[in-house]
C-alpha cells in the first residue's frame, strides 16, 4: 500500500532545470503546487529560477548537479531528502547534443560526452532516486528522450544512440518496479522552440517545421504539460511507455 493522499504536497526533482524545457517544467510544477528541487550543472541560473518561483525558499531548492558524476547525483538526492524528507517525482531532463558531423568525422570525446550526459546520466538519476521511492511505495520517473531516438535521421549518431538508449532503459526500469507503485515513462519531443532555433535563418526554420505534419515547432509549455500529467495520480496505468510530442513527426 502506498502512503500518498490527495492532500500531499509532492516533491519533484528536475535536472537540466535552467534550460528552456527544464524551466517550463519547473514553472508548471510550481503552478501545480509541487515543491521543487531545481537541479542544474550551473548553480547560479538554477538559483535565480528557484528564487523566481518561490522567493520564500520554502518550496524551491536550487542544487548543483553533474549528471555524469554519480557522487554528484547521489548528493542531489541526499539534499532533496534532507530538505523535503521525500522524493515523489524525478524528471531526467539534462541533455546535450554535440558532434553535428557524420559518424566518420565525429570526435571521440563528443561521442563519449553525449553518451555520458544523455544516457548514463539518466541511469544515474534512476539508480540514485529509486531506493527512496521504493521505501515509500510510490513514485514517478519521467525520462526525456527525443524523436531522434526513434528515427535517427537529421541528428548526430551519438545523440540518436543515447536517446534510443533512454527508451530501452525506461522500459527495463519500468518493468522492474511496476508492481512497487512506481511508474517510469519516457517522452520523445520533436523540435521544440528554443533560442538556438531562433539563430537559424527563415529557410532553415521552414525546413525544420516541414518535418512535423502540424507545420510548426513545439512549445516548451506543451512538453511541460505532458510531464506534469505523467507525474500525477491521473497517470496510473501507463508505465514503460514512450509518449510522442512531435507534431505528428513520429508517424510521418
Amino acid at each position: 500500500m502506498n502512503d500518498q493522499t490527495a492532500g500531499d504536497t509532492r516533491v519533484a526533482i528536475v535536472t537540466g532545470a535552467a534550460g528552456t524545457l527544464g524551466t517550463a517544467m519547473c514553472e508548471r510544477f510550481a503552478r501545480d503546487g509541487v515543491r521543487l528541487v531545481v537541479a542544474d550543472v550551473a548553480l547560479d541560473p538554477a538559483a535565480v529560477l528557484a528564487r523566481r518561483l518561490d522567493p520564500s525558499g520554502d518550496n524551491a531548492l536550487a542544487v548543483a548537479v553533474d549528471v555524469t558524476d554519480y557522487a554528484s547525483v547521489e548528493a542531489m538526492v541526499a539534499a532533496a531528502l534532507s530538505w523535503a524528507g521525500r522524493i515523489d517525482v524525478l524528471v531526467n531532463n539534462a541533455g546535450i547534443s554535440e558532434g553535428h558531423v557524420p559518424t566518420w568525422e565525429m570526435p571521440l570525446e563528443a561521442w563519449q560526452r553525449t553518451i555520458d550526459v544523455d544516457l548514463t546520466g539518466v541511469f544515474y538519476g534512476c539508480r540514485a532516486v529509486l531506493p527512496a521511492m521504493l521505501g515509500r511505495g510510490w513514485g514517478r520517473i519521467v525520462n526525456i528522450s527525443s524523436i531522434a531516438g526513434k528515427e535517427g535521421k537529421n541528428n548526430p549518431a551519438a545523440y540518436a544512440a543515447a536517446k534510443a538508449g533512454v527508451i530501452g532503459l525506461t522500459k527495463a526500469v519500468a518493468f522492474e518496479v511496476a508492481a512497487r507503485g512506481i511508474l517510469v515513462n519516457a517522452i520523445t519531443p520533436g523540435s521544440i522552440w528554443t533560442a538556438a532555433w531562433a539563430r537559424l535563418g527563415e529557410e532553415q526554420q521552414a525546413e525544420v517545421k516541414s518535418r512535423h505534419p502540424v507545420g510548426r515547432f513545439g512549445q516548451a509549455h506543451e512538453v511541460a504539460a505532458l510531464v506534469a500529467w505523467l507525474s500525477s495520480d491521473e497517470c496510473s496505468f501507463s508505465t514503460g511507455a514512450v509518449f510522442d510530442i512531435s507534431g505528428g513527426r513520429a508517424g510521418h
